[in-house]
């Protein structure tokens, strides 16, 4: 049980803060939360967490007892399979009580091991501590890393040389991940953040030079786009990408020529995106040009990489998305995504044939990646499904044959034919059919009486693919029901399952997840009142209108750094995002979109009713979605809901939207949320 007798909950102070927009006059009582430095902010999101720290005490055998289940299905030392890369072999490995990684390589397949970043020993005196670049020169002489140490998605860029085992003199701050080497490993390329933290410019660094007189090679001037830097599977090319919401435009140059002017390969539009590769003068671009909605890849010569120079390669196929295309000297590799599944698609150019590379369950996730070397014919791919641990493949494109590389091995053990893996399909108010991902134990009653732990996210297209977790083993093995909501908005059945779901159809999203919900409780897989609903980020934006606007079917809810101040952030065109959300949400200077926002706005419509109980979280460093963001929506709802139930709000000090960076520190993250949910019954 929890404790909710000791300690009565925060009350924050309201103080009027009017706001004025379209001839409309509203109060913000809470708007002062936003003062990150202020001390009455820093004691009220302290007596926050205390609170939450005093009403989950009780749970804390439960959560040292989840704690070490979790912990437990993972193989402490452990060591990924190793990738080659000319005559070095890098993988790495983890330590027993290790937090973070160890990467090294070794020169030659059985050569002694070389350590070359050790990120237990630079997080020894952190809190917390992210990975962001980490680029090997050709040469294999130099590294170049980038740690952000709280959380802000700030990186400071080091050089280590790894022929010495010494960091090189320069630092470079205050930059965005990603960095690209020149061909003669000598200098490289970075994206260094603006005042708002958006990746402006690309900047060229050389080795042993001072770092204020780097040039700038190309500075972004749309606030609405950002820009990265990244060098192609050949080694020859270096693309400069700007994106914005749904718009892009690439410059490259040659990695041997790292001072020539970067040359457009074609100017952005609006609703047109593209991604480039290259292979042999001639670059393979995924593209959504010319009304390919769920995009195909054209080719085009170097030397002429306009539009008018595009010839269809893969022709658009509406129903099947074109998530990525890589090419090798030999090889095409076209991840696609059909029927919210993922397919794999291989070109061989020397025989000018193609197939696909199968698979059988009919729930499962696949990624392709780790490509390190231009001239392989192996593609490796991780396969993975709600009740299948990770399994790394190495795929022969040539004679199509694969070999497990390697499983995910669950040291405590696991047992796959205990659980069921099936699909549901909900039928949305307007008649669309919504698919679900089910997993649940053969012994789980399906009369009703079982609780359901439904996530949702649905937004930027991003797609939520049924994969494998240790963690929520935890819930299901205590008989409950997980459930993945593919909600349009993401992208799992197409372009048009995002398009359907954004801008003045964003409610599509909402229905969704609602008419996801009713089905599983009428098909008896749980009942209203036992429904435990989860999302994170825009997922956490989900779960605030569907508990304004149906708070009695569900029993809690779970999210996560929640952006749920959607109408007060997209009229702050300051903060990082918003600009370049515009397209996304809608600009609300425009009174149409103004209206549309105000009308599901998870803060400005919290209304005077009974609510499930919440747990919410935030980052004090979330450069994302603000810390105020889930404080102000605490606050509001501790006001204005009619309820006893609980409410708890974390706001974690030292990080920032992705949670703790440990691997351990994130599983006492998920053990606290469990140790709530199942304290409710």
């Amino acid at each position: 049980m929890l404790n909710i007798k000791k300690m009565a909950p925060p009350v924050a102070e309201q103080r009027h803060h009017t706001i004025e927009k379209h001839g409309k006059r509203w109060d913000d009582p809470w708007f002062w939360m936003r003062e990150k430095q202020a001390p009455d902010v820093t004691a009220y999101l302290n007596a926050e967490n205390a609170y939450t720290k005093e009403v989950l005490a009780p749970t804390g055998p439960l959560q040292d007892t989840l704690y070490a289940e979790i912990k437990g299905r993972i193989k402490e030392k452990d060591r990924s399979v190793p990738q080659k890369d000319g005559e070095y072999w890098y993988y790495r490995r983890y330590e027993t009580g290790g937090e973070y990684p160890v990467y090294c390589r070794t020169h030659g397949e059985a050569g002694e091991e070389n350590v070359l970043l050790d990120m237990n020993a630079e997080a020894s005196t952190k809190k917390f501590l992210d990975l962001g670049v980490f680029e090997v020169s050709p040469d294999g002489r130099y590294l170049a890393y980038s740690f952000d140490e709280d959380g802000s998605e700030k990186f400071t860029i080091h050089v280590k040389d790894l022929k010495t085992g010494e960091k090189l003199d320069e630092e470079i701050p205050n930059t965005h991940s990603s960095l690209a080497w020149s061909k003669n490993s000598d200098s490289f390329f970075y994206t260094v953040l603006d005042a708002h933290l958006r990746p402006q410019k690309v900047y060229w660094h050389r080795l042993h030079s001072d770092v204020p007189d780097d040039p700038v090679v190309y500075e972004e001037p749309d606030p609405g786009f950002f820009v990265g830097v990244h060098k192609g599977l050949s080694g020859e090319v270096i693309y400069i990408h700007s994106q914005g919401s749904h718009v892009s435009e690439a410059r490259f140059l040659l990695a041997g020529d790292p001072l020539a002017k970067p040359r457009l390969i074609a100017a952005r539009a609006d609703g047109i995106e593209y991604s480039v590769c290259d292979r042999n003068g001639e670059f393979f671009i995924r593209t959504n040009e010319g009304g390919a909605k769920d995009f195909k890849v054209v080719r085009a010569p170097m030397a002429t990489p306009s539009k008018e120079h595009w010839r269809d390669f893969v022709p658009h196929a509406a129903g099947s998305l074109v998530k990525s295309v890589e090419v090798f000297s030999d090889y095409c590799v076209v991840e696609l995504l059909k029927n919210g599944l993922a397919q794999i698609w291989v070109h061989d150019f020397r025989k000018n044939t193609a197939h696909f590379v199968s698979f059988e369950a009919p729930v499962y996730d696949v990624e392709t990646g780790g490509y390190r070397e231009f001239g392989s014919s192996q593609l490796r791919f991780v396969y993975s499904s709600l009740n299948t641990p990770d399994s790394v493949y190495d795929y022969d494109m040539s004679s199509a044959k694969r070999v497990l590389k390697k499983q995910t091995e669950i040291p405590s053990g696991f047992d796959p034919g205990a659980y069921v893996v099936k699909r549901e399909w909900a039928i949305a108010p307007d008649g669309v059919k919504v698919p679900i991902s089910l997993l649940y134990k053969k012994d789980t009653p399906l009369d009703g009486s079982a609780p359901l732990y439904l996530y949702g996210y649905g937004s930027y297209g991003l797609s939520r693919m049924p994969d494998f977790s240790v963690a929520r083993l935890s819930l299901v093995d205590r008989g409950y029901v997980f459930a993945l909501a593919h909600i349009r908005g993401g992208m799992e059945l197409g372009w048009d399952w995002y398009e359907s779901a954004k801008l003045l159809r964003k409610r599509t999203t909402f229905s969704d997840f609602i008419a996801c919900a009713e089905h599983l409780i009428q098909s008896k897989f749980s009942s209203k009142g036992n429904v435990v609903a989860c999302g994170g980020s825009a997922g956490g934006m989900l779960m605030g209108v569907v508990a304004n606007e149906r708070p009695e079917i569900f029993k809690a809810i779970v999210a996560h750094v929640p952006f749920v101040d959607v109408l007060n952030t997209m009229l702050d065109a300051s903060l990082p995002l918003t600009p370049i959300e515009y397209k996304e949400w809608g600009n609300p200077e425009n009174r149409e979109y103004f209206e549309y926002i105000s009308s599901y706005s998870p803060y400005d419509n919290v209304k005077a009713q009974a609510y499930p109980h919440f747990f919410i979280t935030g980052g004090l460093n979330d450069p994302r979605v603000t810390y105020w963001e889930p404080t102000k929506w605490a606050a509001k709802l501790r006001a204005t809901k009619t309820d006893d139930n609980i409410l708890l709000l974390k706001i974690h000090k030292g990080f920032g939207h992705a949670g703790a960076s440990g691997r351990f520190e994130y599983i006492k993250e998920v053990a606290e949320e469990y140790a709530f949910i199942l304290s409710l019954d």
